[in-house]
């Protein structure tokens, strides 16, 4: 027998968009129901971001363990042996991360009166969603649906093809491993492979790696490519991929590389497939869902946020939507209106951008000031080894009143000034404003310091 349930908001995905939109919905009183087809935490906390992260510091801790058992040993230490690796037990631990979050976002829900469905939601209208033997019907709805690896046509997932979903969940390491794409989830998972002990091979279709960011920013992670002995094809199309190698073409050339796994990191799709989005009558914006900047669809009482509305596909986007969607709903004036959403890739080193980028078409004409502070001149980063592989800290502002206008960053463990870098554009801060600032020593945030300085022509530490 069908099971009716009447909500004043129904969520389907319970990604950070989603699970952010519950909570927020709980805490103003909103009766709310939340449908996940997986578990609550989405791609991010399950399949990405975290689980990631968490295998780079596995490889990072395992590549350093290497460093010391080599002769001569670092810094004073030394292993009688070299490390050795069960990625078993690596995965375990990741999951165990996973599972102790997901346990969090679970009780965080509860807490604040969500009713979560587990389930795949199908809709049949625009406020309708069928989930098995239940119908919700619903006087709103967001869709915070994500998305989901995109795969190449001609090279399907399956078998030895695999996605980074795959490729955190293995539990045996490759002795060759093949990456398509030479983007933030290739390169970062391509570098813990390396530093695990594969041969890495890299190929990608454009001239350059990352292709989002400028050279200066790349360069360091080139460095550190070429250095550790992982091989990238650059202007190089995967054509086929056949008895455990794949068939690149490069020009007039054509090589063929052998690969135990062959791991394709071409980007990411929305999902907009399976859950009947084809009947609710929302507007689409090429293969997203168009929104405006209240997170409103064409449909009235329908929002959308997260990766399902277009870039950046990031979890910060998705959950200060989700978290402004909940206020708008319980009748509070809220707009997505940031000054910036800063981007980090977990690579080695990591990059950091907000804001404009030197390259960046939005100077509105104006002459921009820059400057740039080497981590080398940073007391902190020498004493953890992120001095001496050409990271830096860069600013950008407005010649004519000083105002930030962007902010990047290349090094070991940067990603930790994102925060930083994010609150100086949503603030309007000027130069003064961060050369005024006192930052503590010793912390890489004084590299911040010293490029404002330097912007303003009186840099101390250099």
């Amino acid at each position: 027998m069908t099971e009716v349930i009447h909500t004043k908001l129904l969520i389907l995905g319970g990604g950070p968009g989603g699970y952010v939109a519950g909570i927020r919905a709980g805490q103003l009183g909103i009766d709310t129901v939340l449908v996940e087809g997986d578990k609550v935490g989405g791609t991010c906390l399950i399949r990405g971001c975290i689980p990631s992260k968490a295998m780079i510091h596995a490889a990072s801790k395992f590549a350093e363990m290497a460093k010391a058992a080599a002769p001569g040993g670092a810094h004073g230490i030394r292993l009688a042996a070299p490390p050795t690796l069960d990625l078993a037990e690596t995965v375990k631990w990741k999951d165990g991360i996973v599972g102790k979050l997901n346990g969090g976002v679970t009780a965080l829900l509860k807490r604040s009166k969500v009713k979560v469905i587990n389930g795949w939601g199908v809709f049949t209208d625009a406020k309708t969603c069928v989930v098995g033997d239940v119908t919700i019907k619903a006087e709103n709805v967001i869709l915070a649906a994500g998305s989901i690896p995109a795969a190449l046509p001609h090279i399907p997932f399956g078998g030895d093809v695999i996605s980074s979903t795959e490729a955190l969940d293995l539990k045996e390491l490759p002795k060759r491993l093949v990456v398509i794409g030479a983007g933030y989830i290739g390169l970062e998972l391509g570098i813990a492979f390396r530093k695990l002990g594969c041969d890495v091979t890299i190929v990608e279709a454009q001239d350059r790696i990352l292709p989002l960011y400028d050279d200066a920013l790349t360069k360091p992670v080139k460095t550190w490519l070429e250095k550790n002995g992982v091989i990238v094809h650059l202007s190089a199309k995967a054509a086929a991929f056949e008895n455990g190698a794949l068939k690149v073409e490069r020009g007039d050339e054509t090589l063929n590389l052998p690969a135990d796994k062959l791991l394709v990191t071409v980007g990411r799709a929305p999902r907009t497939q399976g859950w009947g989005l084809e009947t609710m009558g929302v507007d689409m914006d090429g293969r997203f869902v168009k929104v405006d900047d209240r997170c409103r669809t064409s449909m009235k009482g329908v929002y959308a946020i997260g990766d399902l509305v277009g870039e950046p596909m990031l979890e910060h986007k998705a959950a200060t939507q989700g978290h402004i969607v909940a206020e708008i709903i319980s009748g509070q004036n809220r707009r997505f209106d940031p000054a910036a959403i800063a981007a980090v890739c977990f690579t080695e080193p990591e990059i950091v951008s907000a804001g404009l980028a030197p390259n960046d078409p939005g100077g509105s004409g104006e002459d921009v000031i820059s400057a740039v502070f080497p981590l080398q001149a940073n007391g902190r980063a020498l004493s953890m080894e992120a001095g001496d592989d050409g990271g830096f800290v860069r600013i950008l502002a407005r010649k004519s009143d000083h105002r930030v206008l962007g902010l990047q960053a290349v090094g070991r463990h940067v990603s930790e000034l994102s925060g930083e870098f994010t609150l100086a554009l949503e603030m309007s801060a000027v130069l003064e404003d961060i050369a005024g600032t006192i930052h503590v020593h010793p912390t890489l945030s004084e590299a911040t310091h010293e490029a404002a300085l330097r912007a303003l022509g009186h840099a101390i530490h250099i």
